[in-house]
């Protein structure tokens, strides 16, 4: 169905092509999954397949490209819009109209399907994404996984054979992303229909897929072949996949089920590495003479001899100060904490806050308080009012009833000078803070707004995304790339309290990685840090606390072990993996078994 042939791709002043040597085909009626890091070209060969690469964005693409027989050098994309249906990264650049349901019928008007068919249509993909009661919603008003569902279901009510899709679960919450997935699996099992699919959040689909195309690095010639043979040799994988690296499985688990099938050694090694850190531990306590007190992170003897102990997983704090004597090794190891933060001097404040948006009770009496130097999630279902809330703490939102309180400040009416010294957001559209033609430029402005030393803005986006080149225009980086250029920015003037929407989205493993290390480098210096996210692995690597949202309000609020472990759908594969013990992390398994 889809063939590619020796295509390379070389932009428009590009010094050496994007991507190079792909060859592969896709059959009718089997699900593709393109993986790789960020900037290796995924979405150049998703555009290659629906003609927008290179009729739209320009450049030269060498080689051949066909899709149901019809070449794409001479079929332009409206020739292949009754074959292809192409979902981008971004949704708001895919919508027309400006309302849910006439953007479901809008392509099938375009194609000139019957008025009949239209409705039938319209109906079925209203109740398949549940999309039933936003059907006369104006698209401008929904959140960001709403708008994600939308532009799925646009692409879907014209039946297309072939179904492009660029990172299609990025903005939705777990159960809204298993509700798509499902929607895509019964097109490729009952409808026969052709998928191929970039998606970073491995975890989410590698399961669905029946091969994977892996772009290891920029213009580097792909690996084609089943799933867990790639994942074997991949720089990017899920954490069932590192787990089972880590204990070594052959073949690799692409699902938590088959995971806990091979669990049972893993989990008796656990404990007896834990159980034996506590024995060393309590011998090595027991046995230093002198004055011995015992802390949340270590026991120290006249001063002299530390034995190191874990933080319960329990909680992401340190604990206070126990009483002399022996301590033991808890159970299941935690990542020390950055320190202390003082419970009278709260960088935010939110009391009894209700928000009514577009006749939408958005927020209903939200209490949230945030500490120096703690990082909260802020997770729940997409439209649960993660992104009201951030924008309430931002300024952007004008409270209806109860107080928002940021650094002293009532952000809604503090003047953007002021404010941008208190609290920076990036927001779920992070070229919304671009406005600059080069990457150097949009760095270089970050510096002199911040009053930051030149190269500032510049050596945070070298850190979390390396290789972009400074004459880049903002518009031709990837999702992933655009998110870390706009957070580089805002990290620039280095805020007492940061507001990250969906901070993941796009971003590879690696990436995240990388932008983890540099949140618990800020968190350690005592930057408050709120996050709104769908990442559970992200949650459970970064965040102290969780707070639940649900229908505005907050049902929950809590250590994140406590949460994340007790709930079916926020709870990291790891922690699935390994019940009942509570790790939550693959490299929190790693450090127990060293």
């Amino acid at each position: 169905m889809i063939r590619f042939e020796d295509v390379s791709v070389t932009y428009d002043g590009a010094a050496r092509p994007t991507v190079a040597g792909i060859d592969f085909e896709v059959p009718e009626g089997e699900l593709v999954l393109l993986a790789g890091p960020s900037g290796v070209g995924k979405s150049t060969v998703l555009g290659a397949v629906s003609g927008l690469v290179p009729h739209f964005t320009g450049g030269t693409l060498r080689g051949r490209v066909t899709v149901a027989g019809r070449d794409t050098r001479t079929h332009r994309p409206r020739h292949l819009a009754d074959v292809v249906g192409t979902v981008g990264q971004d949704p708001l650049a895919h919508f027309v109209t400006d309302t849910v349901e006439d953007e479901l019928a809008y392509g099938m008007e375009s194609l000139g399907i019957a008025p009949a068919v239209m409705r039938r249509r319209v109906e079925e993909t209203l109740d398949l994404l549940g999309l039933a009661g936003l059907r006369g919603r104006p698209i401008a008003t929904l959140s960001g996984g709403q708008r994600q569902r939308v532009a799925i279901g646009s692409v879907l009510t014209p039946h297309p054979r072939v179904l492009v899709l660029d990172e299609p679960t990025s903005a939705l919450d777990p159960a809204a992303a298993e509700e798509v997935l499902a929607v895509v699996q019964r097109l490729v099992h009952d409808l026969g229909t052709t998928v191929l699919m970039a998606e970073h959040r491995l975890e989410r689909v590698i399961q669905y897929a029946d091969r994977v195309v892996l772009l290891p690095a920029p213009g580097a010639a792909p690996v084609v072949g089943p799933p867990a043979e790639v994942m074997a040799v991949s720089p990017v994988f899920p954490p069932v996949v590192g787990l089972g690296r880590l204990a070594g499985w052959s073949p690799l688990p692409l699902t938590v089920r088959d995971a806990r099938r091979r669990a049972a050694d893993l989990r008796t090694r656990l404990t007896a590495a834990t159980r034996t850190a506590a024995e060393t531990t309590t011998a090595t306590t027991t046995t230093v003479a002198g004055t011995t007190t015992a802390t949340g992170t270590g026991t120290t003897a006249a001063g002299t001899a530390t034995a190191t102990t874990g933080v319960p997983a329990q909680s992401r704090h340190p604990a206070p100060a126990a009483p002399a004597g022996p301590t033991r090794r808890p159970l299941f190891r935690r990542r020390p904490s950055p320190g202390p933060v003082p419970p009278d001097a709260p960088v935010a404040e939110v009391r009894a806050l209700s928000v009514r948006r577009d006749g939408v009770h958005a927020l209903r009496r939200v209490d949230l308080t945030v500490t120096p130097g703690e990082t909260v999630a802020l997770m729940g279902r997409n439209g649960a009012g993660k992104s009201t809330l951030l924008g309430s703490l931002v300024g952007l939102v004008a409270p209806g009833t109860g107080t928002v309180s940021v650094g002293g400040a009532v952000p809604h009416r503090a003047s953007p000078r002021d404010l941008v010294r208190k609290v920076g957001l990036v927001p779920q559209e992070p070229r919304d803070l671009l406005y600059a033609d080069t990457v150097a430029a949009e760095c270089a402005a970050a510096d002199r707004d911040a009053g930051a030393a030149p190269g500032t803005c510049r050596a945070l986006v070298s850190g979390l995304v390396p290789g972009i080149a400074d004459d880049t225009h903002p518009r031709d980086l990837s999702e992933g790339q655009c998110l870390a250029l706009a957070l580089a920015v805002v990290l620039t003037a280095r805020p007492p309290l940061l507001l990250l929407d969906e901070p993941t989205r796009g971003l590879d493993y690696a990436a995240k990685g990388r932008l983890v290390a540099v949140l618990r480098t800020l968190a350690a210096e005592g930057h408050a840090i709120v996050l709104a996210t769908h990442d559970v692995e992200l949650a459970a690597e970064l965040a102290h606390r969780v707070v639940l949202l649900a229908e505005g309000e907050v049902i929950a609020d809590g250590p994140t072990a406590e949460i994340v472990v007790s709930s079916p759908s926020f709870a990291p594969q790891v922690t699935k993996i390994l019940a009942p013990q509570r790790w939550l992390t693959v490299s929190e398994v790693r450090e127990a078994l060293a």
